[in-house]
C-alpha cells in the first residue's frame, strides 16, 4: 500500500528548492525534512533530488514523481480545508452576479433565504446581462445560463432550461402556425441579442438566422411583444411558462426543440474558495434539485 510518509516534505522541497524553506513552510526542522525525504527515496529505491551546498534540484525521476504528488498534496489540503470550513459559521461579504430576469425571479429569492439562515453573511448581488470578469470584479459566484464560453472557470450545474418558440393565439390565427423550420422565413420573428435561433432536427443541431420587425436585448420586452401578437419569439422556459399556462401564448415547432441547456454556478479555480461561497453554491444546488 502506498504511503504519505515523506511526500509532503518532498513536494515542499521541490517547490521551494530548499530544505530550509520547506522546513519553514511545514513548521518543522530541516533535519526532520531531510530525514523524511531520504526515507522516501530509500523506500522508492530512486534518487529524487540532486543536493549540493548551493541548491537542490529535481532528478528526472523526481520531476515525474513531483508532477503526480503535487496534485495529491493539493487534494489532501483541499479536503482538510473543506472539513475545517464546515465547522465555521460563514460570514463576510458574498459577491454574486446573475442575469437580470433570471436573477430577479430565481436567484434573489434564494439568496435572501440564504441570508436568513446565515445572518453573518452580507450580500452584494449584481444583476446584469453583461458577462463580468470574476477576478477583475472580485466576484465569488456567477450564475451563467446556456453554453459556457470561459473554460478557465469551475462550473457546477444547478439545473437546466428549455428554449421554446411561442406566439399568441391571435398571431397564429392570422398568420398560421409554422410546422417546419423553413416556414419561419414567412413569419415575423422577434429577435434577441443572438444572431440566430437554435433547433434540433432529426438529432442534429441547426442554427437559423432570421429576420423580424423587432430586435431587443430584453427577454421581458420580447415576451410582451409576443403576447401582443407581433410575432414569434424563442425564449427560455422561465419567461413563457406562466403565459403558456394562462393561454396567452402557444408553443410551436415542439418537434424541433434544441437540447436543454445548463444553468450554472461558476467561480474561479481558487483552492481557497470561501466557506460562504461554497455553502451558497451548495444551497443553490439543493434548491434547484428540489421539486
Amino acid at each position: 500500500m502506498a504511503s504519505w510518509k515523506g511526500v509532503t516534505e518532498f513536494v515542499a522541497v521541490a517547490e521551494l528548492g530548499s530544505f530550509t524553506a520547506a522546513a519553514g513552510r511545514l513548521d518543522t526542522s530541516v533535519v526532520q525534512v531531510s530525514r523524511k525525504v531520504s526515507a522516501l527515496e530509500q523506500r522508492l529505491n530512486v534518487k529524487l533530488l540532486h543536493r549540493t551546498t548551493r541548491n537542490v534540484r529535481l532528478t528526472e525521476a523526481g520531476q515525474l514523481y513531483y508532477d503526480q504528488c503535487k496534485q495529491l498534496v493539493e487534494g489532501l489540503e483541499e479536503a482538510e480545508r473543506t472539513v475545517t470550513q464546515m465547522q465555521q459559521e460563514p460570514k463576510g461579504l458574498l459577491k454574486v452576479t446573475a442575469p437580470v430576469t433570471f436573477g430577479e425571479q430565481h436567484i434573489a429569492p434564494l439568496a435572501h433565504r440564504f441570508l436568513q439562515e446565515y445572518p453573518q453573511v452580507r450580500l452584494d448581488l449584481n444583476l446584469t446581462n453583461r458577462t463580468l470578469d470574476l477576478v477583475e470584479n472580485s466576484i465569488d459566484v456567477a450564475i451563467r445560463l446556456g453554453r459556457l464560453k470561459d473554460s478557465s472557470l469551475i462550473a457546477k450545474r444547478l439545473g437546466d432550461r428549455q428554449l421554446s418558440v411561442c406566439a399568441s393565439p391571435a398571431y397564429l390565427a392570422e398568420y398560421g402556425t409554422p410546422t417546419s423550420l423553413e416556414q419561419l422565413n414567412q413569419h415575423q420573428c422577434l429577435l434577441g441579442t443572438l444572431e440566430y435561433w437554435r433547433f434540433r432536427e432529426q438529432g442534429v443541431e441547426r442554427s437559423l438566422r432570421l429576420n423580424g420587425r423587432i430586435r431587443c436585448n430584453s427577454g421581458l420586452a420580447l415576451l410582451d411583444a409576443c403576447k401582443a401578437g407581433l410575432g414569434l419569439a424563442q425564449l427560455p422556459d422561465y419567461y413563457v411558462t406562466e403565459a403558456l399556462a394562462q393561454g396567452e401564448l402557444q408553443e410551436v415547432l415542439t418537434d424541433y426543440r434544441d437540447a436543454r441547456e445548463g444553468i450554472w454556478a461558476v467561480y474561479t479555480p481558487n483552492r481557497n474558495l470561501s466557506a460562504k461561497a461554497r455553502l451558497f453554491v451548495d444551497y443553490l444546488s439543493q434548491a434547484f434539485a428540489s421539486p
